[in-house]
């Protein structure tokens, strides 16, 4: 049989099968009445041609496409690239096909994103980096594409809203340090300012200024461990040093510490005691054995997938909060009294 240039299509099924062009859609969509047999002719000439099912097209005859688009910036990072996992991996199993946009954090950026899953027909967008503008959620909206935002500081009326208590995080954070005996209390973070950040710096801010106790705040770079490492060394240059420090990821937090152990000779967590966020692979590497803040990607995915692939919901706000647990390693020293 010669195939025409565009591959293999239902119809050479149908013509090498014997049977109709409808009898082959029949037999590759689910519960379609169709005899064995027929299917068994029609399989066995698939198998021979190689032919695959176009879900595409078939989508767009529904106007359901399959696809999402999962729009991120800092890919590299280990808390990000695990997410991203994670969603992939959730989108597949339903189903889905996840396509992945990278931006930057701005809204410029964020916004071409979404015109371009417009453009592409996606059934969805996850949004993961900066925050869409209220005109183009509408159109985004309008063209009947679903919006999950997660980590974002601001809701948008018709999407999903998927955060975790940060802000719970940053008090727990000093609660520990200052359980542990830390009276010098620090707190590092970047200049990134995205909400999640935002949120466990001021969680942090506000347990201090409730007990009473004054800390030092260093905030500068993106969030990285080379940040960490510059953030260190100001620390540790201090005539009167912290004790204690949260580290508002855990990247910043690894690089704290090696500026206090390699460049200072300070003993973790004799001298100073850490505290992280994300629980990132390297976190629990023997060299850091890091107190950190498990980021629950695995139910932030299920989370997000559940709902795309649910029916539509109205009336309150669309949103959930998910709670953090802090795994407890030995960058902070054993509870001591008062």
């Amino acid at each position: 049989m010669v195939l025409g240039r565009g591959g293999v299509s239902a119809k050479d099924v149908a013509k090498a099968a014997g049977v109709s062009r409808a009898a082959v859609s029949r037999a590759f969509t689910p519960g379609a009445s169709i005899s064995a047999e027929t299917r068994k002719k029609v399989m066995k000439a698939a198998d021979t041609l190689g032919y695959q099912v176009n879900h595409l097209a078939r989508g767009l005859i529904r106007s359901e496409t399959g696809i999402v688009a999962l729009i991120a910036a800092e890919l590299a990072t280990p808390y990000r690239s695990a997410l991203l996992a994670a969603l992939s991996e959730r989108l597949q199993e339903a189903g889905k096909v996840a396509m992945l946009i990278n931006s930057d954090r701005s809204d410029d950026s964020v916004e071409r994103a979404l015109r371009q899953a417009i453009s592409y027909r996606t059934d969805a967008a996850v949004v993961l980096s900066g925050m869409p503008k209220t005109e183009l959620t509408e159109t985004c909206l309008k063209n009947g594409m679903r919006l999950v935002l997660i980590n974002r500081d601001e809701y948008r009326e018709g999407s999903y809203l998927i955060r975790l208590d940060d802000r719970a995080a940053g008090r727990t954070a000093f609660a520990t340090l200052a359980a542990a005996g830390c009276r010098r209390l620090a707190l590092a973070t970047s200049q990134a300012g995205t909400p999640s950040l935002s949120a466990r710096r001021d969680g942090f801010r506000d347990a201090a200024a409730a007990a009473g106790v004054e800390i030092v705040e260093e905030a500068t770079g993106p969030t990285s461990y080379e940040t960490g490492l510059s953030i260190g060394t100001r620390l540790m240059s201090q005539t009167d040093r912290p004790d204690g420090v949260f580290c508002t990821t855990d990247l910043l937090a690894l690089g704290v510490m090696d500026a206090a152990r390699h460049r200072f000779g300070v003993r973790i967590p004799e001298d100073l005691s850490v505290i992280g966020f994300d629980d990132v692979p390297q976190a629990s590497w023997e060299s850091y054995d890091l107190t950190t803040f498990s980021q629950p990607v695995g139910e932030i995915a299920d989370a997000c997938v559940d709902w795309l692939t649910g029916d539509a919901m109205s009336g309150d706000p669309l949103q959930t909060s998910i709670p953090v647990q802090l795994a407890w390693r030995g960058s902070v020293r054993k509870n001591q009294p008062f």
